[in-house]
């Protein structure tokens, strides 16, 4: 699969999503099988780059190619000159936002907000392409609302001005991340047009993936909010779809390990309390649907830096590891169960 001049790795992509795509977790997704991972949506609104919020974001260091900064706002002007300045420190490919569905996006008129105005998308997607001489790609939904599904007319518009691959969630602004993902829009898309087409929505397993390309006929898959807590999400999906091969969930031990990698990057990229609280969330969704949860985040939430928080975090999966090892010598001795 390429996307302009990159062959990609596999077709699995990390999407881009604020306030988790960091650095950290874009190189962890990578190591564990993704083929490609955007960054966090960055503001059109060149002023408020200096930040230090938006600096971390517009951090790439050690990240492999193809490197993606997504952008997003509802100004031509602004999102071209956002495009060659990421351009010119080091950005790869620039895909455009046109899929969050949050208010204070879609309030400005940016994200999904723009499948509104097809004349305004038309401006934007000219004027980014035209800005800069790398590939341009577009996030987008399948529409406004059920009674506004126009993913196929933009999709046309989009490949027609020179966007070089698109991803489709399937689900309108209005739908939010309720319900489920349909992909009957993602197929008429993916039929539609001759540049890759990542499906994106509800793909959360090695089964669910197989079903979504050959329901939709995408190149390729992009996963969110499925990765999070589970970053070996992209391992098991890649290596299911090259060999039919279910890999087994990773031991109590195993999960110990990768997260605590993880929380220790997420501490030194961020640095102080703003490492303690990004690695906050991250706790709790690699520990979710296991046992005594509510007693790891009243920890998690109690502890005041970062070696309070590691220590907490371990303690809780060596106990699940250490019960996971007494059940398996459990099970092999005679009798055992």
């Amino acid at each position: 699969m390429r996307i302009g001049p990159y062959e990609l790795v596999n077709n699995l992509a990390l999407a881009p999503m604020a306030g988790v795509t960091d650095l950290p977790f874009r190189l962890l997704c990578r190591r564990m099988g993704a083929g490609i991972a955007a960054g966090e949506m960055l503001t059109s609104a060149t002023h408020l780059w200096r930040t230090p919020k938006s600096r971390r974001r517009m951090d790439r260091r050690g990240e492999a190619e193809p490197r993606i900064v997504q952008i997003v706002g509802g100004e031509p002007r602004m999102m071209a000159e956002a495009a060659r300045r990421n351009v010119d420190t080091g950005a790869q490919i620039i895909d455009i936002n046109m899929g969050c569905p949050a208010k204070k996006v879609c309030n400005k008129a940016a994200g999904s907000a723009l499948m509104k105005d097809e004349a305004l998308v038309r401006a934007i997607l000219e004027a980014v392409v035209t800005a800069v001489d790398v590939p341009v790609t577009l996030k987008m939904r399948t529409g406004w609302d059920e009674a506004n599904r126009n993913a196929v007319a933009i999709a046309l518009m989009a490949e027609a001005i020179g966007v070089q691959a698109l991803a489709v969630h399937g689900r309108t602004r209005a739908c939010l991340y309720r319900g489920s993902a349909e992909y009957d829009t993602i197929r008429k898309v993916c039929r539609s047009v001759s540049i890759p087409v990542f499906a994106n929505g509800d793909i959360d397993s090695p089964h669910k993936a197989k079903f979504v390309l050959e329901q939709t006929g995408a190149q390729g898959l992009m996963i969110g909010r499925a990765a999070q807590g589970r970053p070996w999400i992209f391992r098991e999906i890649d290596t299911y779809l090259r060999t039919g091969v279910v890999l087994p969930e990773p031991s109590a031990a195993e999960v110990r390990d990768i997260m605590l990698a993880h929380l220790h990057d997420l501490h030194t990229f961020h640095g102080g309390a703003a490492g303690v609280r990004a690695a906050r969330k991250h706790i709790d969704w690699y520990a979710k649907d296991r046992a005594r949860t509510h007693v790891l985040r009243l920890a998690v939430m109690r502890a005041e830096d970062a070696s309070g928080q590691l220590a907490c975090a371990q303690a809780y999966f060596d106990a699940l590891a250490a019960e996971s090892a007494a059940q398996d010598r459990g099970g092999d001795r005679p009798g055992g169960h």
